[in-house]
């Protein structure tokens, strides 16, 4: 997704009118609405390129117009894919049921697996490590930082489960984007903004024109808040119609796949945690810009066929992750030996779910004194289970070596180009 390097002006709707036009591929999906197009009356005003590349782009556009879908009957889908969405849910709630048990430590971890893996997505990479080092304030690596952001924007997202609408899907993207670029939250997009290409003539996607954003968001809040559709299939439907729309000039990606997670706690079928659905679209991302398409052109089958394929990789990888994790914490049992009423131990629940610390972070989560938190930090890093990750001393920071490897693990598979 790529913002054009000035704002389109407004665009008078007398002059952006709507042209209907075929798109490529056929309809499978006859009950579903697919996107028109209409042509834009001004293009983008580049600053790099031949002099031809900048005058071409400067001419005329077409830009998406995104049919509402707040009023249709059913999604209508084939007898196999609704199985196959209603067996994922099940198995998500199932999950949710299983790692729900163990709340304290998972629901953090499964968290930030999800976020990571969403915006690996994005092609916004970063070890574990580094990641974990910027949640709690180590600004060194850009990306680790925008991962660590985008965990905040996932807690945002389940946060605001029940009151889903446009301030509070404007909420998430803020919770995503404040400290990278303010200037982009806060609101919707004012900007025409594509998807690929060198301007939007070449574009793989060019989403609808900013003036008619707000009233595509109206209609999707309305669709997200009803009640009378299978809750699987309406998330999956929810998310490509919001990329679609592409409210935002970045960061749609990430707040579209947090508004999936924000639409199965508020439907009931996690409670608990995060069932890390991105990291199964990270199987085969070509399928998955493939299904959003598809739903473009008017069929939502492939997008909600893909993330229930992708909700059972993602929840055999996470349940990986748990067992790998409930080892490391055998490990540490026959590694640690101090009383057990020692406050080393309430540290070793925290790295859990928390792999990296430092002495302020622990005395908070706690509440304890400082005294008492260096004492435990020091018998944990005595028998390896915290390695320092900073030499400065007046600020120290710590890592969990085993929980980082693990998450690591996790994501390596998540990666895996298997398809689905």
């Amino acid at each position: 997704m790529h913002p054009p390097n000035k704002d389109v002006p407004e665009v008078d709707r007398a002059v952006a009118s709507p042209i209907l036009s075929s798109v490529k591929g056929e309809t499978t999906n006859a009950a579903w609405p697919r996107i028109e197009y209409e042509e834009i009356g001004f293009g983008e005003d580049i600053e790099f390129g031949s002099r031809r590349q900048r005058l071409s782009a400067r001419g005329p556009y077409r830009a998406a117009v995104v049919p509402p879908i707040s009023h249709v009957s059913a999604i209508v889908v084939p007898s196999d894919v609704a199985s196959l969405a209603g067996e994922a849910a099940a198995e998500i709630a199932r999950f949710d049921a299983e790692a729900g048990i163990e709340l304290s430590n998972f629901a953090a971890i499964l968290m930030r697996s999800e976020s990571a893996s969403s915006s690996e997505i994005e092609n916004l990479t970063a070890g574990a490590r580094a990641v974990a080092l910027a949640e709690i304030g180590d600004t060194s690596r850009r990306n680790a930082s925008l991962i660590a952001a985008n965990t905040v924007a996932m807690n945002r997202a389940i946060e605001l489960a029940d009151r889903l609408d446009e301030a509070s899907i404007i909420a998430m993207h803020a919770a995503l984007l404040s400290d990278s670029r303010p200037e982009w939250t806060g609101r919707f997009r004012t900007e025409q903004v594509r998807i690929g290409g060198f301007s939007v003539h070449t574009a793989a996607f060019v989403p609808p024109h900013a003036i008619r954003v707000p009233e595509a968001m109206s209609d999707l809040v309305k669709f997200v808040q009803r009640e009378d559709l299978p809750a699987f299939e309406q998330a999956a439907v929810a998310h490509a119609q919001f990329e679609t729309i592409h409210p935002f000039p970045d960061g749609n990606g990430r707040v579209g796949r947090a508004l999936i997670h924000a639409m199965l706690r508020r439907r009931g079928i996690t409670r608990h945690v995060t069932v890390p659905v991105s990291a199964g679209l990270l199987a085969n991302t070509d399928s998955y810009f493939a299904s959003l398409t598809a739903y473009r052109e008017g069929d939502p089958v492939p997008i909600i066929g893909l993330m229930a394929d992708a909700s059972f990789a993602a929840i055999a990888n996470g349940r990986r992750l748990v067992a790998d994790l409930r080892a490391v914490k055998v490990v540490w049992s026959d590694r640690l030996k101090v009383r057990a009423d020692a406050t080393a131990w309430r540290v070793v629940d925290l790295l859990l779910r928390q792999p990296a610390v430092d002495s302020p972070l622990v005395q908070h989560e706690l509440g304890i004194s400082q005294q008492v938190a260096d004492r435990a930090i020091a018998q944990l890093e005595n028998v390896g289970i915290l390695k320092a990750a900073t030499t400065n001393r007046r600020y120290r920071r710590w890592v969990v070596p085993e929980v980082v490897d693990a998450l690591d693990a996790f994501a390596r598979r998540s990666s895996l180009r298997q398809g689905l």
